[in-house]
């Protein structure tokens, strides 16, 4: 039974040979699982984000199975330098794992994009509609407040334009108290418009009733979009993922790759000898 034992085992120049070529496959899925993280906190559609952030965990899976080929090898080899880079690479991977586990959950949210999108389409839109229906509103007295009504339309349309420019840099701040004097000034741009209309209720006239219920209409939409744009914003998960990915995931990486590495070149370092 020993002789058929002894039989079955690989030559030490096969195993290392193994080796080297697990701990390659090792440094590629690695960075396969690193470049497809990159890509789920860039991609521009929710698609995108979890196709790449599935590849992502698909190659971390891939490494993981690398290490689990590769550790009872070089214990077989008895190289000990060997086996404590690996080990060093596991500790380090797992702290990259549970990083990117992070950075994935927040990048697939897509919160920020998804505010965006808000602000270019429904918000675009109703913020269209209101200055279409409060342009539109003939004055009682054309004669005497047909400036004044001008004027106040116009009040009103600067206002709500004014909301809208302010959606852009609340949705890519990042510091909590810079997004609340965003929505402060949100707030007065809001109540200007209100104001506008109110002043400009009494002047309307009738046959223009139905434009200008349409303007406040419009408005409320409007107001509301922007609420559900504020409320995305300031989740901030592509924001948030960003940061962790160009800071903290970069580091992480770093390490890791820096174990590899290293494993490479002790094993490329290897002789016929084998063992040791």
């Amino acid at each position: 039974m020993i002789a058929i034992g002894g039989c079955n085992e690989k030559p030490p120049l096969e195993r290392l040979s193994q080796a080297r070529q697990v701990s390659a496959e090792l440094l590629v899925q690695f960075t396969k699982a690193a470049d497809a993280s990159n890509k789920a906190v860039m991609a521009d559609t929710d698609e995108a984000s979890v196709a790449f952030a599935r590849d992502a965990e698909q190659a971390k899976q891939a490494v993981q199975t690398s290490i689990d080929t590769l550790s009872p090898v070089l214990e077989s080899l008895d190289y000990s330098d060997e086996s404590r880079l690996l080990q060093q690479f596991v500790t380090r991977f797992a702290e990259y794992r549970e990083l990117d586990r992070r950075i994935l959950d927040l990048a697939v949210e897509n919160t920020n994009l998804k505010a965006q999108r808000l602000s270019f389409g429904p918000g675009q839109e109703a913020a269209d509609s209101f200055r279409d229906s409060v342009e539109a509103v003939v004055p009682l007295d054309a004669a005497k407040d047909t400036w004044r009504v001008k004027a106040l339309a116009a009040m009103a349309v600067a206002s709500v334009r004014e909301v809208q420019v302010l959606q852009a840099p609340h949705i890519a701040e990042a510091d909590d108290a810079a997004m609340a004097r965003v929505e402060k000034r949100m707030a007065t741009s809001e109540a200007a418009a209100r104001s506008a209309l109110e002043a400009l209720a009494p002047l309307v006239n009738a046959r223009s009733r139905p434009r200008f219920a349409a303007a406040v209409a419009a408005l409320d939409r409007f107001m509301s979009v922007n609420a559900q744009i504020t409320a995305l914003s300031r989740r901030n998960t592509n924001v948030r993922s960003l940061a962790l990915s160009l800071n903290e995931k970069g580091k992480a990486t770093g390490a890791c790759e820096d174990s590899l590495r290293a494993l490479r070149g002790a094993l490329a370092g290897r002789g016929f000898a084998g063992t040791r």
